[in-house]
């Protein structure tokens, strides 16, 4: 291989002679493109051009660089033409692409951005909304589409399995009610009264919200992984090519079997909140038996009862429309499934809390 050239006239002219396969004669490239620089012109010859490779190209895509970056005349037109089309490409190429710059939109645009995406936002949850209710319509009418396994499974999931931590944790905030309701009450002398607060306390309110957190984690997110998975794995986009309804095959067993387990895990954690506190009287507070059963059987109230059942309802619903409605919704990689869980257990708590305080202030008004 020859990779001669000379200077005449300030053009540099290049003759490319033999096999220029594998050319790594780094010497004398750095010498070319030195008198490459000082020239006003190059011109590239390969009139006894035979075999030639990748490094022939890198050699006339230094010379091709110098002469633009310097505007100077470039030809390697007597050069073959498949040698020619490959220095053109590799010169078309933007080695260094710019960055589009972001641009900043004044602050009446982004909140107009802002208020576009909330609409947006509550368009598709008020449309997730009325396609569920339509669904259990249909339910009711004995036209859904969905399988009495589903059903099972989910109320399998949801009931009995959950036992177990909804009796733990109730069973501690029942104690933990009792022990910061003995500080104050000890002060008067009224400790016997810790019956009674632990037992409206945990009837009316407390044991639903309770049942209500832990199934937000515990099952919610179970819905808003499962059926993100199978966003993630394409099976939801399989159901609609078959014509399956979603909301019927996927939402609808696991609204219902919550909305059925929800008012019996509240009396549970009525009952193990009740149980705690009954711990604390008997064993902390000195008070008999007999004594704490007494105070607790006054403090039952029937209307207190039926309201503590009514939010473990409401939050049943939250919980299971929430964790739904977060799965269907969810992206197309595994990162979205972790996103759409974390939205499903926030969302529902937020919400169940917001909903609480919207029922106690309409029974309050109301009197009950």
């Amino acid at each position: 291989m020859n990779l001669a050239y000379k200077t005449a006239g300030q053009i540099l002219t290049v003759d490319l002679n033999g096999n220029f396969s594998g050319y790594d004669d780094e010497a004398e490239k750095d010498r070319l493109f030195l008198a490459a620089e000082k020239a006003k012109a190059i011109r590239v010859t390969g009139n006894g051009l035979e075999k030639w490779d990748s490094t022939l190209v890198v050699i006339l895509y230094g010379l091709a660089k110098i002469a633009r970056q310097e505007n100077k005349d470039f030809d390697y037109s007597s050069l073959p033409d498949n040698l020619q089309k490959l220095v053109h490409l590799a010169l078309e190429v933007d080695r260094k692409p710019t960055r589009d710059e972001k641009k900043s939109y004044p602050w009446l645009e982004n909140l107009g951005a802002w208020g576009l995406s909330v609409y947006q936002s509550l368009s598709r949850a008020l449309g997730f909304i009325r396609q569920s209710m339509v669904s259990l319509f249909r339910l009711l009418t004995g036209t859904a589409v969905m399988r009495k396994i589903d059903f099972l499974f989910a109320l399998e999931d949801c009931s009995y399995k959950a036992v177990g931590i909804v009796s733990l944790v109730s069973f501690m905030v029942g104690l933990i009610l009792a022990f910061v309701g003995a500080i104050q009450l000890k002060t008067f002398g009224a400790q016997i009264y810790v019956a009674s607060l632990v037992t409206i306390g945990m009837t009316r309110i407390m044991g639903a919200i309770m049942v209500g957190i832990i199934m937000a984690g515990r099952t919610g997110a179970s819905y808003a992984a499962t059926i993100g998975t199978m966003q993630v794995n394409e099976e939801i986009d399989a159901l609609k090519t078959m014509g399956v309804p979603i909301n019927d095959f996927l939402v609808l067993p696991r609204l219902a079997s919550l909305v059925i387990a929800m008012p019996f895990l509240t009396v549970l954690a009525d009952f193990m909140g009740m149980l705690g506190g009954a711990f604390v009287g008997v064993f902390m507070l000195d008070i008999s038996v007999q004594e704490y059963w007494k105070y607790s059987e006054a403090a039952i109230n029937l209307t207190n009862f039926l309201v503590g059942l009514f939010h473990g309802l409401v939050f049943g619903v939250i919980i299971a429309m929430c964790g739904c409605y977060y799965g269907v919704n969810c992206g197309r990689n595994a990162d979205s499934v972790g996103v759409a869980t974390t939205q499903a257990v926030v969302s529902s708590i937020v919400i169940m809390i917001v909903a609480t305080g919207i029922i106690t202030l309409i029974f309050e008004v109301l009197g009950i």
